[in-house]
Parts: structure tokens; C-alpha cells; sequence
């Protein structure tokens, strides 16, 4: 009984954020003043979703571990929250994570969520952004986020972050950068 309660929170704790360890052979994480690797991946409402569509835009490019968990659903709530003050500073938010699309389309129904979400179920984005996380067979993201310029560069990465204050951090550093 204990080994299962213990199990049970190891499993929560990781999809929350909280720990996730990264493979050795996945990419090197893209760094500040890099050109943002783009990509094209299906949103929640089955639409493909290029990163060049948000060209002369900041974009908050946050990978997360799992739909419809505890800090996934905390970060996202945060993001939706202040989805108007992203509006006024001309940026978008795009989430993904491993999940399908099907999956984002439950998560945003559920949760309200306006915003794409992304989804990578074959893992390329996520590894391409070194971002992909294991916990024991399951594959996730980890809980990182990129911010990109209205000119496509990175200038700005979280790692690890924590999704009670995240969204709060973001609009802090475009406000910061946008002086």
C-alpha cells in the first residue's frame, strides 16, 4: 500500500513539473540570440500550426509535460489569465507538449483555454527545442519555455520553471525587452 502511494506521488510530482529527467542523445537546447528552429504541428482543432505564422509577433513558446495534470493546469490557467495583457504587447502563446490532438482539444475544452496548443506525439519539436523528458517509459516535455522575438530570435529561456509565477515572469522580460 505504501509502495503505491509513494508511486502514485513520484508520478504526480513528475507530470507537475516537477521532475523529469532528459535523455542523453536528445538535442542541444536552442540559446539566446539564435534563430528559432521552426516547425509545423497540428493545434487542438486540427489545424497545422507553423511558427513563421507569428512572424512580426513575440512568441511564448512553452513546452509542458502533460495535458490536463496538476502544473500543467496551473501554467496554463496562469497564461489564459493574462491572455489579454499578451494581446496588448503583440504576442502569442503556443504551447506543446507530446500529447495529441485530441487530447489539447479535451484539455482546452475543460480547462477554457483560448490559446494553441501544439501537439508533438512524435517527438520532434520537443527534441529539436531539447526539451524531451523521460520518466521511466513515458516520454514528456519538460517544462520549458523560449521567448522569440517579432524577428523569429530567441531572447529569452526558462528551464525548470515554475508554473504558479511563469506567466508572470514572461510578461515581466517583454516589458522588459520591449523598452
Amino acid at each position: 500500500m505504501k509502495k503505491s502511494v509513494l508511486l502514485s506521488c513520484a508520478a504526480a510530482l513528475v507530470l507537475a513539473g516537477t521532475f523529469v529527467t532528459a535523455h542523453a542523445a536528445d538535442q542541444a537546447m536552442p540559446t539566446v540570440g539564435q534563430a528559432a528552429p521552426t516547425f509545423t504541428l497540428p493545434s487542438q482543432d486540427g489545424s497545422q500550426i507553423s511558427l513563421d505564422s507569428f512572424k512580426g509577433k513575440w512568441v511564448v513558446l512553452y513546452f509542458y509535460p502533460k495535458d490536463m495534470t496538476p502544473g500543467c493546469t496551473v501554467e496554463a490557467h496562469n497564461f489564459q489569465r493574462d491572455q489579454a495583457k499578451y494581446d496588448a504587447l503583440n504576442a502569442a502563446i503556443v504551447g506543446v507538449s507530446v500529447d495529441t490532438p485530441d487530447s489539447h482539444k479535451q484539455f482546452c475544452t475543460k480547462e477554457g483555454l483560448t490559446f494553441r496548443l501544439l501537439a508533438d506525439p512524435e517527438h520532434k519539436v520537443v527534441d529539436e527545442y531539447g526539451s524531451l523528458g523521460h520518466f521511466g517509459e513515458m516520454t514528456i516535455a519538460q517544462r520549458n519555455t523560449f521567448l522569440i522575438d517579432p524577428n523569429g530570435k530567441i531572447v529569452k529561456v526558462w528551464t525548470k520553471v515554475d508554473p504558479r509565477v511563469h506567466s508572470d515572469e514572461v510578461l515581466a522580460a517583454i516589458n522588459e525587452l520591449k523598452k
